[in-house]
């Protein structure tokens, strides 16, 4: 196997398959029906940031979006953040699911414990129906929340489309993560009906959360209803839940599938994307924001048409469930797993993969590094013909494992890497069927997606390292923030930096060639195999414990080998952080967040680095980790505590010694 380096060439798609893909059809279309003719993706590209209105529209009536209003106008204003997409225009995500009056599977499906199965269409839209007239029994109103604790199986997604057919905005959070982290994303968005699991199966072992989710349901005060899903037991625990409604009841009943037209506007879901500070942000997308975004990046960058399987492996708590549910919206078969994907070795997935006939196929980075350290060789141990597609998110994908799939998966698969985002639910780079691939480099900037690399002076460049920002509006982007009633943490989360520009805290790179290298993050958020979460959650578990004065974590990201989150604690007077201590700090973390939170290192400081405002300085701190001169990322005289440098600037050569030798 000959090494790979950055940029080299891999794969070139067959005119075959670039005259049937989806993005050429496109422009084939363009061409005939509106007299635009686009030579290359390059100009295609250009076009769709350029000129917004006609992208949208023309991307609506080539993919069939059911508008049961017409928009008085497409973009009513493109100001960041308010722009105002398709005014006067109503739909509803779930109808352009069930638009699709087909035969056969809708979802396969399977776990650590259960073999293969399938839900037929028809089967899905029965139970929708029946949850979704339950729903309006229990007075669920348009606007009501909707809120879940579910993992990543069939019931939820019947939930989700039952609850956004009537108007209900759906919110949901994975039943690994602990109760005090989804209340304090539950009590800002004031559910009136809560969706649990009374526990789930993972790692071959059974996690009971009966007690979890009466502990959440007692301190949400607007909860009118809890509905039980049995998945552990068979049967609803009527010593906790005495009052609960039986979700096996719900789903049984007959009912018409009556769906709702909602404005373009109408919040659709809540989902959670934490900056350094404060409570987790609770962000609302839109209906028509969503259908438009996942219908552009499903059809047009993952290539999907009805007649696809699609899986994405994922957890229910990440932005990724949200996307393999929108393969729906194309009339695809969708497949879900729910366990680990290490159960019982790495090679499980890839043979599910197999086993569900899938055809377009993605996962987080860190799994294919993880089989590619395992010697996982995926082609010997499962049948990869079907695959056309394979994609990876999360974190950035090194060289090496593209060179990986290529030796071991297939030899002539379209890799299309994407990255984006839970705040806006989407891809501003990724794949695209028409383009080569090259080893370490994503191939495009996504359509209607103006994104550029900011250097320091604010000024886009070219096969630099820059802030990933994206200067133009886009449909998917948050409506609003809960509880941010003048939009001022929206403006600070995304907008502060770069007045009417979008700025997403990453670190990438434009390529000459239009393709995009991603190199982590560049602001202090947790990045954990593409789940997110400020730095405060940690702060709250760690900081609860009375031998812990103060801390800081940064979670420190490394193209093309594994990330490193490190935990620095101040201790109380006379105290030294042993491994007892060590142990109760994670075990807090794992049952208080989750256990993909916790730290890979712990190290015990004096004091922890603030600013003169007494903000903590994780960003500097990670850039002094990643091996950037202190002199330029820190400012003693902006400090409330300089002298508190002096360790950090000891330990930071002998910690990125062992990094670079992999032996920390």
């Amino acid at each position: 196997m000959v090494s790979l380096v950055e940029g080299k060439l891999l794969w070139t798609p067959s005119e075959d398959f670039k005259r049937q893909s989806q993005v050429a059809r496109f422009m084939r279309w363009l061409d005939a029906e509106k007299g635009l003719k686009f030579d290359d993706y390059d100009a295609l590209w250009r076009w769709s940031v350029d000129d917004l209105e006609s992208f949208w529209s023309f991307m609506s009536e080539f993919l069939d979006v059911r508008f049961h209003q017409k928009a008085t106008r497409v973009l009513a204003s493109r100001a960041m953040p308010g722009a105002r997409w398709f005014e006067g225009a109503t739909l509803n995500y779930a109808e352009h699911v069930f638009r699709h009056d087909k035969q056969g599977p809708a979802i396969r499906y399977a776990s650590e414990t259960e073999a293969l199965k399938e839900m037929s269409w028809a089967d899905l839209r029965r139970q929708v129906a029946a949850v979704a007239a339950s729903l309006r029994d229990l007075g669920v109103k348009p606007g009501d929340v909707v809120a879940a604790y579910m993992p990543n199986i069939p019931e939820t997604i019947i939930a989700f489309l039952a609850a956004v057919s009537i108007g209900g905005v759906w919110s949901l959070c994975a039943p690994d993560l602990g109760p005090g982290a989804v209340v304090d994303r539950y009590r800002q968005i004031e559910p009136k009906v809560l969706i649990a699991v009374d526990g789930y199966r993972y790692n071959g072992a059974a996690h009971e959360r009966g007690a979890y989710v009466r502990q959440i349901a007692d301190q949400l005060p607007t909860l009118k209803h809890v509905v039980v899903v049995p998945a552990l037991h068979g049967a609803v625990d009527r010593q906790i839940f005495p009052d609960a409604k039986d979700w096996r009841e719900l789903a049984a009943r007959d009912a018409k599938l009556d769906i709702a037209p909602m404005p373009f506007d109408h919040p659709l879901w809540i989902v959670y994307s934490s900056g350094t500070t404060g409570m987790p942000k609770p962000i609302v997308h839109g209906h028509g924001g969503i259908v438009l975004e996942g219908l552009k990046t499903h059809a047009f960058h993952s290539n999907m048409a009805s007649n696809d399987v699609f899986h994405w492996y994922t957890s229910s708590g990440w932005i990724m469930w949200n996307s393999q549910v929108g393969g729906l919206l194309l009339g695809a078969t969708i497949a879900i797993y729910d366990g680990s994907p290490a159960i019982p070795d790495l090679g499980r997935i890839w043979r599910f993969v197999d086993e569900a006939k899938v055809t377009i196929f993605g996962c987080g980075a860190a799994f294919f590094q993880n089989c590619m350290k395992a010697g996982i060789e995926p082609a010997k141990i499962a049948d990869m013909s079907r695959l056309t597609g394979l994609g990876s998110t999360g974190s950035p994908l090194s060289a090496e494992a593209y060179e990986w799939i290529y030796d071991k998966v297939r030899s002539d698969i379209w890799l299309t890497p994407i990255s984006g985002g839970t705040d806006f639910a989407g891809g501003f780079v990724g794949g695209i069927p028409i383009l080569p691939v090259y080893s370490g480099e994503m191939q495009c900037r996504c359509l209607a997606a103006k994104v550029e690399a900011y250097d320091d002076m604010g000024k886009p460049v070219i096969d630099e390292v820059g802030e990933l920002v994206c200067t133009a509006p886009m449909p998917s982007m948050p409506l609003y923030l809960v509880g941010d009633k003048d939009g001022k943490r929206l403006r600070e989360s995304y907008f502060d930096t770069y007045p009417g520009v979008w700025r997403h805290g990453d670190w990438i790179k434009i390529t000459p060639r239009g393709g995009a290298i991603i190199y982590g993050r560049s602001d202090a958020t947790i990045n954990r195999h593409g789940i997110r979460m400020g730095s405060s959650e940690i702060y709250r578990m760690v900081e609860d414990l009375p031998e812990v004065m103060d801390s800081l974590v940064v979670d420190l990201e490394y193209l093309g080998r594994d990330p490193h989150m490190a935990l620095f604690v101040v201790l109380r007077e006379g105290l030294t952080l042993d491994e007892k201590l060590e142990a109760a700090i994670r075990d807090r973390i794992r049952k208080g967040l989750s256990s993909r939170h916790v730290p890979d290192s712990m190290h015990q400081v004096r004091d922890v680095p603030r600013t003169l405002s007494g903000k903590k300085m994780e960003v500097p701190i990670k850039k002094l980790l990643l091996g950037h001169d202190l002199a330029k990322i820190a400012n003693p005289d902006s400090m409330a505590n300089p002298k508190s440098l002096d360790w950090f600037a000891a330990f930071a050569p002998g910690f990125i010694a062992k990094r670079e030798a992999h032996t920390l």
